[in-house]
């Protein structure tokens, strides 16, 4: 079984993303607030590998707020 906190945050960045695309009926700054919390969760119960890719989540966050 995965990390449980890294596959919510997986998931929750996907859905801003979704969001900010209009894909889904929810609102973006919302969504962005929600994926964010659930990557700093995440960071911390996470190994190197894990961390790297949050990171990656992180940026990718990052460009839909600029």
């Amino acid at each position: 079984m995965g990390n449980r906190l890294f596959q919510e945050a997986r998931k929750a960045v996907a859905q801003a993303k979704q969001a900010a695309n209009g894909e889904i009926d929810m609102n973006v700054d919302r969504a962005i607030a929600i994926a964010k919390n659930a990557l700093s969760s995440a960071y911390a119960h996470s190994n190197t590998a894990e961390k790297a890719q949050l990171r990656q989540f992180q940026a990718e966050l990052d460009e839909l707020t600029h």
